[in-house]
């Protein structure tokens, strides 16, 4: 006799716990042993060879490299130490708990719910329509956003925190936050199941393949690739602008470009990059190219292309980087033109340097700061008070230890600077590309931008210690007579050099109101021009890309915020406003230079080999 089926067995109510799901489990199941099968055989190749390296190589990671310790420890005794507030943050969680758990139930029983935790605008984890048309998934994503915001809430509910603390809490919890998304992980990424099932786990196979790569191109350490490496050859097709190096030293060549027009201005225009990066951040393709877009406009364009250092260059300081990079380069573009003096733009670190050798050259009361006619700032920090994030790698702690490594290689590794930089925006440049790559089984898109971005430098000993002290943990340069050189006191506040700053609204690395607040310290006349965007796509933004906008307000004596609140919104490139600035202070026109016309000759074609340089 056959047994009557109750409710709970019938077919329809099983399809029913099914249907919304947007995979099959069934052959979810079968593509996940199928990609285990091929994973398995990989991961112990791998781990053996990487037992033999250990054997060979002991030694270890410090286990607190970030100096995370006692910042948790200090948040967690402010936190218990008022157990009633405590109680109601835990309350609000479990009412919100509560809350979605209702509103769930409500929709899987078939009813229109409107979610009460939504991504915010341009999260781009949960674009998937499984994210919003599934109730599973649905309930999977506001339960991740309501307890990220929730852990948010707690810190900064936390009273009594100094500053510093609590901006290291706030950046550790935004980093579990983000690593503990559900888009991360095979099971709860509703495109990585798609992908799983349709290509029976060969995307995880491929995916496993790709993290073995990355770990051998680490030589043990894992480095993400973030764009296809093979694409892109400095001097083919990516730094082309035409030009020669008319001068070297231990620390730059110095570049000379052909003029693109009859005429140019008879002023030349110098370009101070930062260290950190690649000078070609500024000459990536025809078509985003600032030296083209100045070139075409007149200018006679020069631009300092750093050294890479090595151990040779271990004990190169700050002062070292002001006098045999800007000093010099100053001296040539003369030699090379005629010309006693120059436009100069500094670009992030450029400018911090720019505004140093401007400081120093009034100091020293001969003149010489007129040298340099007008002063342009990219995105640069005078006032590192507030410098944003980044100041949670920079204390005593992390820079003895920073410094103990340093003095064994004479130089910070590139990938230690990258990392950090990484880890500011790791929703961008770190878990999109673990999904992509490792997940999805994908390779990385070739683009320009990130290929720069991963051609980063080292930074020289001295040079870099000096620099994190004395700007960053101290912040001298807004203290007159704090910083001296050759027994000259440095006091930016006597700069009266006409300067236009550019800030960038969503920069991570010198946030606007930090530009903003050093502007204000300059003695001259000061421009400052806030552009949308981040700090390099907010500045590479030629005029033909149709992006953007930016800001300008003459007022610099109101808070940042009232300035943004009463600043002039143009639609358009910040190019096209600063080219105008500049001209007038580049003089007449004047038959074009060429390269090597003056006192100094050739030494190699742009972008020279200096460029070519990799870090290790």
């Amino acid at each position: 006799m056959t047994k009557k089926k109750t409710p709970t067995e019938t077919p329809n109510t099983a399809a029913k716990q099914t249907q919304d799901l947007p995979f099959d489990p069934m052959a979810l199941s079968k593509s996940l042993t199928e990609a285990y099968s091929h994973i398995q055989p990989m991961m112990q190749s791998w781990m053996q060879k990487q037992q033999e390296i250990t054997m060979h190589h002991p030694g270890g990671m410090a286990l607190d490299p970030m100096n995370a310790t006692r910042a948790w420890v200090d948040f967690m005794q402010h936190l218990y130490s008022d157990p009633q507030k405590l109680t109601e943050m835990q309350a609000e969680y479990w009412r919100n708990w509560m809350t979605l758990w209702q509103d769930s139930a409500r929709r899987m029983a078939g009813e229109d719910v409107a979610p009460h935790f939504a991504p915010d605008k341009g999260d781009r984890r949960f674009k998937n329509a499984a994210w919003q048309d599934s109730a599973l998934f649905d309930f999977i994503k506001q339960s991740y956003l309501m307890s990220s915001r929730w852990m948010h809430d707690v810190v900064r509910k936390t009273e009594g925190l100094d500053p510093d603390t609590r901006r290291k809490v706030e950046f550790y919890t935004r980093q579990i936050v983000d690593a503990m998304a559900p888009s991360n992980f095979i099971l709860t990424n509703p495109d990585v199941l798609q992908a799983t099932i349709e290509s029976n786990g060969e995307n995880l196979v491929k995916g496993f393949q790709n993290l073995l790569e990355d770990l051998e191109r680490g030589r043990g350490k894992l480095q993400i690739s973030t764009t296809d490496y093979d694409a892109f050859k400095i001097g083919e097709n990516i730094a082309t602008t035409p030009g020669k190096v008319i001068y070297q030293n231990d620390l730059i060549q110095l570049i000379q470009y052909e003029p693109t027009t009859k005429d140019v201005y008879k002023r030349p225009l110098l370009i101070i990059p930062p260290w950190i990066n690649k000078f070609y951040i500024l000459d990536l393709r025809p078509d985003n190219s600032f030296i083209r877009y100045l070139l075409n406009k007149g200018q006679t364009v020069f631009i300092i292309s750093w050294a890479n250092p090595d151990k040779r260059l271990a004990m190169k300081t700050f002062v070292d980087y002001m006098k045999d990079g800007v000093l010099s380069a100053l001296d040539a573009v003369e030699a090379a033109t005629g010309e006693k003096d120059c436009n100069v733009i500094g670009y992030c670190l450029g400018g911090t340097l720019l505004t140093t050798a401007l400081a120093w050259m009034k100091g020293r009361g001969k003149g010489e700061e007129t040298r340099i006619a007008s002063a342009t700032f990219l995105t640069t920090l005078i006032d590192f008070e507030d410098a944003g994030d980044i100041k949670v790698f920079i204390d005593e702690e992390q820079l003895h230890a920073m410094e103990n490594e340093m003095s064994e290689r004479g130089f910070l590794a590139a990938q230690r600077l990258k990392d950090t930089f990484s880890l500011l925006r790791a929703n961008d440049l770190i878990w999109s590309f673990v999904v992509n790559n490792y997940l999805l089984g994908r390779e990385p898109f070739p683009f320009d931008l990130l290929y720069w971005n991963d051609d980063s430098t080292n930074m020289p000993a001295a040079m870099h210690s000096y620099y994190l002290r004395n700007m960053y943990i101290e912040n001298k340069l807004t203290r007159p007579g704090a910083i001296k050189i050759d027994d000259v006191p440095i006091d930016a506040h006597k700069i009266d050099t006409p300067a236009y700053f550019l800030s960038t609204k969503e920069d991570h690395i010198a946030p606007w109101m930090a530009t903003f607040s050093g502007a204000r310290i300059l003695g001259g006349d000061v421009q400052f021009t806030l552009a949308m965007s981040g700090h390099v796509a907010g500045v590479v933004n030629p005029p033909t890309s149709g992006k953007y906008g930016y800001w300008k307000n003459n007022d610099l004596k109101s808070s940042p915020d009232k300035w943004l609140a009463e600043a002039k919104h143009y639609e358009g490139s910040w190019w096209d406003d600063w080219i105008k600035w500049i001209e007038d202070k580049s003089g007449p026109k004047v038959p074009a230079r060429k390269p090597g016309g003056g006192t100094l000759k050739p030494i190699e074609n742009a972008p020279g080999s200096y460029v070519k340089a990799r870090a290790e």
